[in-house]
């Protein structure tokens, strides 16, 4: 059973306990981030179902590769995150074999769905739309950097951790997405939301 104490012990203490094989101290480890993590693979992705299915498969990752974990100070996070954006990657090299496949055989047509018609229309998802869009033709190392900052809420120190690269590296190509960026969001015809693009520290 979970102490209050454990609750607020440090990730790298919990995770000596996950390293050993403790599913406890792992759930605390899950209660913390799983909302941080859901929240970043569903901007990633923009479907809900997706994103829980693969929230699920990062933290299977996690618990398989528990001896792996690298800290940023005493966080996970940007270990969690970092496994997120390579499950993601995963899934959509997956779904473009799918597609490639379907153009091969067919599929029946689908009958219009008019909650999918109603949700077009509101511009607040239009936008969030245009943006994923924007994001994911960034080049990938320029894209991981913005997804962690941004979407994923870590500093710069901590993106660089999760990716395995020097804090420098972080900056830089945070600053040539920030550039491109504007110019995608501009074709699409979507104003950057404030904020989104200032330089996260």
């Amino acid at each position: 059973m979970t102490t209050h104490q454990e609750q607020w012990d440090g990730d790298r203490e919990v995770w000596s306990r996950v390293q050993a094989g403790d599913r406890e101290a792992f759930a605390i480890v899950f209660d913390r981030y799983a909302g941080a993590v859901y929240g970043h693979v569903l901007r990633r992705m923009g479907d809900p179902h997706e994103a829980e299915d693969l929230t699920s498969a990062v933290f299977l990752t996690a618990w398989r590769r528990r001896t792996d974990v690298r800290f940023d100070r005493e966080s996970a996070l940007p270990w969690l995150l970092g496994t997120a954006n390579r499950t993601v990657a995963n899934s959509r090299r997956s779904l473009r074999r799918y597609r490639a496949l379907a153009e091969r055989v067919p599929l029946p047509p689908q009958v219009p769905d008019h909650a999918d018609e109603v949700a077009r229309q509101v511009d607040g998802q239009r936008d969030a739309a245009a943006l994923r869009r924007s994001v994911e033709r960034l080049p990938r190392h320029e894209r991981d950097v913005v997804e962690l900052c941004v979407w994923g809420g870590l500093d710069q120190q901590a993106a660089a951790v999760a990716l395995g690269v020097a804090l420098g590296t972080v900056k830089a190509r945070m600053h040539r997405a920030r550039k491109r960026l504007g110019g995608l969001l501009a074709e699409e015809g979507v104003r950057a939301p404030g904020g989104t693009l200032e330089e996260s520290r």
